[in-house]
């Protein structure tokens, strides 16, 4: 699958100069390492509000491109899915993977080498070791009863 962000198509270096609220849709989107992570099934304590990562996906993830199948239409099949937008952000901070430009733009941090957007290449992001590809099992196949036997340490 190839990568579905233009990412040619939004203005060189936006990201360091464009207030979040202020980004094209096309620029939002761009932002979006395509690492997958962020579609992981997280645990949160309930009593420190610690959240981890599963390997168990979101049933939509393509664990070889590490996008969604059906984004687009994709509340459809999950409507809890989280339509992250630069308002929406501040709610989200939480369980956002360490590495997501997202996350690392709200805190006034750089976006990583890899980061599709510096390195030019959707690819690198799965080169780099930080995606989720190919360590996933579908939320499909295993009980939420056993998640926690699927805890990872965030791939960074």
């Amino acid at each position: 699958m190839s990568d579905p962000i233009n990412r040619s198509s939004v203005r060189r270096e936006f990201w360091a100069h464009v207030p979040t609220e202020k980004m094209t849709a096309t620029e939002w989107e761009a932002l979006c390492d395509g690492c997958g992570k962020c579609c992981l099934n997280k645990l949160e304590d309930e009593d420190t509000g610690h959240v981890v990562l599963t390997r168990i996906a979101c049933r939509l993830l393509d664990d070889t491109s590490c996008h969604c199948s059906q984004y687009e239409i994709r509340h459809q099949f999950v409507p809890e899915c989280i339509q992250l937008t630069p308002k929406s952000l501040p709610d989200h901070m939480y369980w956002m993977p360490d590495t997501c430009a997202y996350r690392l733009i709200y805190e006034g941090r750089p976006l990583f080498p890899w980061h599709p957007l510096i390195s030019g290449n959707a690819q690198s992001v799965h080169d780099a070791g930080v995606s989720a590809q190919g360590i996933t099992e579908s939320e499909m196949d295993i009980h939420e009863d056993d998640w926690e036997d699927y805890v990872i340490e965030e791939p960074t």
